[in-house]
């Protein structure tokens, strides 16, 4: 909304989503003809943003020559519509996203390592749901206002405890799970309250005294996750740059700044 960009097309793509077979024509049109079932001329998704933004979302999902095909668009900025052999020249900024870890995928082979470096540019982690649990009490206001104006009733309202069962639970799924369980919540519930036992009910929680799953009390990757990202903030805090908390804390300046971004510190 702030950029020059904010007034031309805003293009989305899921890369998963998309045939295998049919990604490179969705990507970067075809010309009629280019293969069975071709019956005529396609704009892709890429000349679609030209002058403005391509969203590619679950990017991680891309095979190694699809890989090859972005590199190519994201550093000469051109690329061929299927069976075609003219050169198109786009201008179109990419923003994408994965709920992969891609440096992991670079590390075992499965993403282009030059693909990687050409999309970090301005990286931005999101962390899961269970990591900012603050964030469920507005997330679930919000969802339960925007479920009520689609059912067009009014917007029911959670106790202090189903809101505390919603706050303790793990979210596997994060902020998609989080909307469907409360559109469930909407839908089956006859009051306008909403209470823990029909919390317990939709999440499938039988002891609706504990409200986490049992598991996670004894999640070492959760536990230690946590623990470094408390340390990370209180180095940070007390030595105020990031270099005087990475010699603090023993790892390198470049170290601190990933786990920073993958932190979302």
């Amino acid at each position: 909304y702030s950029s020059e960009r904010a007034t031309q097309p805003f293009i989305r793509a899921n890369c998963a989503a998309i045939p295998e077979n049919l990604l490179e024509s969705e990507m970067f049109g075809h010309v009629k003809g280019a293969y069975t079932g071709a019956i005529k001329t396609k704009i892709g998704k890429f000349e679609l943003a030209d002058k403005g933004t391509i969203f590619l979302d679950e990017i991680g999902e891309l095979d190694k020559s699809m890989q090859a095909k972005m590199l190519r668009v994201i550093q000469k900025k051109e690329f061929q519509r299927v069976g075609d052999d003219r050169t198109i020249t786009v201008d179109a900024r990419i923003i994408a996203a994965t709920n992969r870890n891609l440096e992991e995928l670079v590390e075992n082979g499965e993403f282009r390592e030059d693909l990687y470096y050409r999309l970090n540019v301005i990286p931005i982690w999101l962390p899961p749901l269970r990591e900012r649990r603050e964030d469920i009490p507005v997330l679930s206001e919000y969802f339960l206002n925007k479920i009520a104006e689609e059912l067009g009733c009014e917007p029911k309202k959670l106790s202090g405890e189903a809101m505390d069962a919603l706050i303790h639970y793990s979210w596997p799924g994060n902020i998609r799970e989080l909307e469907n369980v409360t559109e469930r919540l909407v839908v089956i519930n006859q009051d306008n309250i909403i209470d823990k036992k029909m919390v317990a009910l939709v999440l499938g929680i039988r002891n609706t005294d504990s409200y986490a799953h049992p598991e996670d009390e004894y999640n070492l990757k959760a536990s230690t996750i946590a623990l470094e990202k408390h340390i990370i903030e209180k180095a940070l805090a007390t030595f105020h740059t990031n270099r005087k908390a990475a010699t603090a804390l023993g790892i390198d300046h470049s170290t601190l700044v990933k786990k920073c971004q993958r932190y979302g510190i």
